[in-house]
């Protein structure tokens, strides 16, 4: 199961290595559409990157600092640093290459 991350275990979480996060709310039907991608994600990354998740609406504060203003958004994380980002439902595709461009 994809590690659901909020406020107080943030910084920790993606502060070493390449994190992927799912910013989404349990209300938003496209973050429904792509959760289960996301899940496969994180089977098939495990030991390579961090696939994660984020409800904005549990931890509002981590959204409004990185201007997450759509959901669902995908926010890469490298050593800590905001590498790349992505709005809208994305497909799985997608976001292999996402995560592959970060891990070479």
């Amino acid at each position: 199961m994809t590690k659901v991350l909020t406020s107080s275990d943030f910084d920790a979480a993606i502060a070493t290595g390449v994190t992927l996060v799912d910013m989404y709310a349990v209300w938003c039907g496209p973050c429904q559409a792509i959760a289960p991608v996301i899940e496969e994600l994180a089977h098939e990354f495990e030991g390579k990157a961090q696939v994660t998740k984020l409800d904005v609406d549990v931890s509002g504060d981590i959204a409004q600092r990185y201007g997450v203003m759509s959901i669902p958004t995908i926010l890469v994380f490298r050593d800590g640093q905001l590498v790349d980002k992505t709005v809208g439902l994305s497909d799985k595709a997608s976001l292999v290459a996402l995560l592959n461009k970060h891990l070479a």
